[in-house]
């Protein structure tokens, strides 16, 4: 049982930076996967990035060149550094883990304006 907790999401300008943090515990089989998506009003959820145990990352087009991610695999932590930020970025965010299941985060909200 994982339980994944998000911090960093606020109301930024566009062209504005921000960083999500995402923090895992209770994992008893490893994590070997994790990563970010996002839902705006409206729409399906859809992947943002994600990162493997051995690094390898993986970045929706969208976000390619802006957004970075990164893990603590001793911490089991998730990271995603955002930068020139668009009001179509706007969304939740939620933290995602594969370790024996899918577990998500509750989301935390992102909000860019023009």
């Amino acid at each position: 049982q994982v339980q994944l907790v998000e911090s960093g999401g606020n109301l930024v300008q566009a062209g504005g930076s921000l960083r999500l943090s995402c923090d895992s515990s209770g994992a008893i089989f490893t994590i070997n996967t994790m990563g970010w998506y996002r839902q705006a009003p409206g729409k399906q959820r859809e992947l943002v990035a994600t990162i493997t145990n051995g690094g390898s990352t993986n970045y929706a087009d969208s976000v390619k060149g802006r957004f970075t991610i990164s893990r603590n695999n001793v911490k089991n932590s998730v990271y995603l550094q955002m930068s020139s930020l668009k009001p179509e970025d706007t969304a939740v965010y939620y933290c995602n883990a594969l370790s024996n299941r899918v577990y998500w985060g509750q989301g935390t909200q992102v909000t860019v304006s023009s």
